[in-house]
């Protein structure tokens, strides 16, 4: 069984549970907090998920936000291939013929 995995990212839902509201506003706390982001990059942050993301990044929005890694990262099965059992077999789909005519000169 193959398994692809994807996640929900609730940055921007835990960011209004804290009456913050522009992403430009992360920017100050962050950087209380060590992180150096650019506005461009903290905007990125907040409006897709991240496919990468430094601890130390993902510890200061937790610190700021008063959540756990948990509350802003949601796994999620994307896509799920179910291997068939060897006794379901179902009926192949018959073959339809087709027939091409040639345009008549």
């Amino acid at each position: 069984m193959n398994k692809k995995m994807g996640y929900a990212w609730h940055l921007r839902h835990k960011m209004a549970e804290h009456d913050i509201f522009h992403t430009s506003d992360l920017v100050p706390l962050l950087a209380e907090r060590g992180i150096a982001l650019s506005r461009e990059h903290v905007y990125r942050l907040v409006t897709s998920p991240p496919q990468r993301l430094s601890m130390d990044t993902l510890v200061a929005l937790c610190d700021i936000l008063e959540c756990t890694p948990n509350d802003l990262i949601e796994p999620k099965i994307v896509n799920e291939t179910i291997r068939k059992a060897a006794s379901d077999r179902s009926a192949p789909t018959p073959l339809r013929r087709t027939t091409i005519r040639r345009p008549q000169h």
